[in-house]
């Protein structure tokens, strides 16, 4: 059987499509059916507990679409793994263009043959903008949660959000005013990130095993490939700086994949630095961490629930460095800093700089970068190593924060949301947003 295009079974693909356009599936009268779009692994989890709480509200509710294995184990009709497919940049999208233009058609299809109610958009805005057209021409109303980062970058695609999306679930506080001020319906559940953090569990003994006497450095280098080719050895230099001073300093690096356990024990062992390495445990060794260095991302909110003093660094080329400086909107690249400033906006139009004399202090002092600086790097936590009243006063700012926005919650309303929109008579079971 030939592949589509980025090397998927076209057998599996026809296997799906025949068992719902043509098997039973598409004979069950559900009372309501809620199409799904989810490309990226940390959608696919936001969509599962959804999901759950959907069906903990009705049994008569049935969710089809497209997602990822964690969508299926909830209870989802999986028309196509899409996260299998989830990309970074033009070069990977047009790779699999093939494959997306085919799943577009399959659900204009199913938009056309089918009763759908809603559908739901998590990110991955470049193959959603396509679903949610396909949906508003059926007349189906479209809600985003976890909407593209708009504020952020290209604020003009606005327009575009208008006409194809009925409403906007917000996770970020401040986003609530800037998507209403341009109208939009939105409306604030909160960050579903935090639902699973307050119910992480962790391994007493192990932190129990590696907990340190003296005070630990936790790397968090990044999930993706690219963020490790680009981050891991400036951070082991950073380390390798630090423990000239503080040869007690008890450094860990916590790594996505074993792949990325390999890579970091091999370049630690060609660097000579002291450090030790684990996969699947960054729960455990943030609650071990003293202080940490990571690359931006949604770590941050994880670092923010543990209330961890953090470096962010993200290394990028110099043409994106270059594009940021054109089309950046927002001040900080850190969505910790993002949600703690009362302004998002940008008004310099050199990057940030901690360094810099007179620049605005940010919870997670943050570094974006186009050339490794573990000097710059090892100054800004050496400072909170020298001065434990420096690094405390961090900890408190970071509880400050924490105890404003870090709530459980978000999933459970966002549910609420859609069914009394979508079925006006569905009572609300869930808490108001903070």
């Amino acid at each position: 059987m030939p592949a589509l295009a980025g090397g998927v079974d076209w057998s599996v693909f026809q296997c799906a499509k025949r068992a719902y356009f043509e098997g039973p599936i598409c004979l069950k009268a559900a009372r309501m059916r809620i199409f799904f779009s989810v490309g990226e692994p940390s959608g696919d989890l936001h969509a599962s507990n959804l999901i759950r709480h959907l069906q903990r509200r009705s049994s008569d509710v049935e969710c089809v679409g497209f997602g990822g294995p964690k969508m299926a184990a909830a209870g989802c009709n999986l028309i196509y793994d899409l996260t299998q497919l989830a990309v970074m940049f033009l070069a990977g999208a047009l790779k699999n263009l093939k494959t997306f233009l085919v799943l577009i058609g399959e659900a204009d299809r199913y938009f056309g043959k089918h009763q759908v109610d809603a559908v739901v958009l998590i990110d991955f805005s470049g193959f959603n903008w396509w679903i949610a057209r396909k949906a508003k021409k059926h007349g189906i109303p479209v809600f985003y949660y976890g909407v593209p980062q708009m504020w952020a970058w290209a604020p003009w695609r606005i327009k575009k959000l208008r006409r194809l999306v009925d409403h906007v679930l917000c996770k970020l506080p401040f986003e609530v005013d800037w998507f209403s001020e341009r109208g939009c319906q939105a409306t604030y559940i909160g960050h579903p990130y935090f639902d699973q953090l307050f119910s992480q569990q962790y391994d007493e003994g192990f932190i129990e095993q590696h907990q340190s006497s003296g005070r630990s450095l936790v790397l968090l280098p990044g999930s993706r490939d690219l963020e490790i080719e680009r981050h891991l050895e400036m951070m082991l230099d950073t380390s390798t700086l630090l423990k000239r001073h503080h040869p007690d300093l008890n450094v860990m690096v916590a790594c996505y994949s074993q792949t990325h356990l390999e890579q970091a024990q091999i370049l630690a062992d060609k660097m000579r630095c002291d450090v030790r390495c684990f996969v699947g445990r960054t729960p455990e060794l943030m609650r071990m961490a003293d202080l940490c260095l990571a690359c931006s991302g949604s770590v941050s909110l994880e670092l923010l629930f543990h209330r961890k003093p953090t470096v962010i660094v993200y290394k990028v080329s110099r043409l994106v460095m270059f594009l940021q400086s054109i089309f950046l909107r927002c001040k900080y690249i850190t969505l910790v800093n993002l949600i703690a400033c009362h302004d998002i906006k940008r008004k310099a139009v050199r990057v940030y700089h901690p360094e810099k004399p007179g620049a605005e202090p940010a919870p997670m002092p943050e570094f974006l970068t186009r050339v490794d600086c573990p000097e710059r790097l090892a100054r800004a936590l050496n400072d909170w190593l020298r001065e434990p009243r420096l690094l405390e006063q961090k900890r408190q700012e970071l509880n400050t924060i924490a105890q404003r926005y870090v709530q459980p919650g978000a999933t459970e309303r966002a549910a609420d949301y859609l069914m009394t929109v979508i079925d006006p008579k569905t009572e609300m079971k869930g808490t108001s947003a903070a």
